[in-house]
């Protein structure tokens, strides 16, 4: 764990995001607000950009900052590697390259994750075991909140990944939740044995071969126990993650437009929903994703965070504290410790390189 003294330096890449630089700059501004002072900030972004906006902010003036000037933005249209690659002296480029150079102890980004993956896979690298990062996110579940991952950033894995992900997964839930042993399920079509693809035969397997000493595999889970905190983190491809991950954000924005309609339809309703505003406060809090604003990139030998591409302040505030409880608590340490595990224990069956 990382000593509370100890200067702390968050690299931000300020572009890329729906929203624009103006509004990660003033996420940054509002985590302030609980960040050490021991924290520093590198900005990197177009100087001409960068530099009128932080100085019309006189909260600046207490931030420990430096900007990095970085004329080039990656798209979010642009393919993973030619992105990264073909713009050098881009904002996530740089902001990369900072990482590797350990002028940094972590990384934010609102921009393309495709090129943020790639990139951090290239400049960075993996942890010693790991092949490939995964995306993790944080949802609200009936009791308390869970991880589910991947979300996006693999959609072809070997059995590998998924046991993999699983070890990250978890060390990731004693992190940002607090859980001392996390218990953790594999996604598929059904609890029973042999249901599902022969990925899941083999990755469930696998998974309970390392079951008790790497982590807590309480087996296999289908879609409708995922929010009844059944198990602790969800595993899955980036295939069904980023379905199940964009369905269900599709789904609560249309459950609030037909709940709003509904209690605007008459006099009666309207004073009802007056009477019942605390209820949908707290409703909305339970609910809130602006706490946890950012997922992520497990695997990779440094930390990486990917906010959402339409993230506003909050989220960005959010992520800047996910950021933080990464460095603080050592994450990277523990994975690989439990990824040399695992494969000392699977040996000579490998759960990496060629199968």
């Amino acid at each position: 764990m990382a000593s509370p003294e100890a200067r702390i330096t968050l690299a931000v890449d300020v572009m890329g995001g729906d929203k624009g630089p103006s509004e990660v700059l003033a996420g940054v501004v509002k985590s302030t607000s609980f960040v050490p002072r021991n924290l520093r900030f590198l900005l990197f972004g177009p100087e001409s950009d960068l530099d009128p906006l932080i100085s019309e902010n006189s909260e600046w003036k207490s931030i420990s900052h430096e900007i990095r000037h970085a004329p080039e933005v990656v798209g979010m249209d642009e393919k993973p590697i030619a992105g990264i690659k073909n713009k050098k002296n881009s904002s996530m480029a740089l902001a990369l390259q900072s990482l590797k150079d350990e002028e940094a102890d972590a990384m934010l980004c609102c921009g393309n994750t495709g090129c943020l993956m790639a990139g951090g896979t290239i400049r960075l690298r993996t942890l010693e075991g790991v092949e490939r990062p995964a995306l993790c996110t944080i949802w609200p579940g009936r009791e308390r909140y869970f991880t589910l991952l991947d979300a996006g950033a693999n959609p072809h894995p070997k059995p590998y990944h998924i046991l993999q992900n699983a070890i990250l997964g978890s060390n990731y839930a004693r992190v940002a939740l607090g859980l001392v042993r996390p218990k953790v399920g594999l996604l598929t079509i059904g609890t029973e044995e042999g249901k599902g693809n022969e990925l899941i035969h083999e990755a469930h397997s696998m998974l309970k071969d390392i079951d008790g000493t790497i982590i807590n595999y309480a087996g296999l889970i289908e879609g409708f126990q995922i929010f009844e905190n059944v198990v602790d983190v969800v595993v899955c491809d980036g295939f069904v993650g980023n379905i199940v991950l964009k369905a269900c954000e599709s789904l609560s924005k249309l459950i609030g437009s037909f709940l709003d309609e509904e209690l605007k339809r008459n006099a009666i309703r309207k004073t009802g929903a007056l009477l019942s505003m605390g209820a949908f406060r707290s409703l909305k809090q339970r609910i809130n994703p602006e706490q946890f604003g950012g997922a992520p990139l497990l695997g990779l030998s440094r930390n990486v965070i990917k906010a959402h591409g339409s993230s506003n302040r909050n989220h960005v505030c959010g992520a800047v504290k996910i950021a933080l409880d990464l460095v603080r608590h050592d994450m990277l340490g523990q994975m690989q410790e439990d990824i040399r595990g695992a494969n000392d224990l699977l040996r000579p069956f490998p759960i990496h390189g060629s199968e």
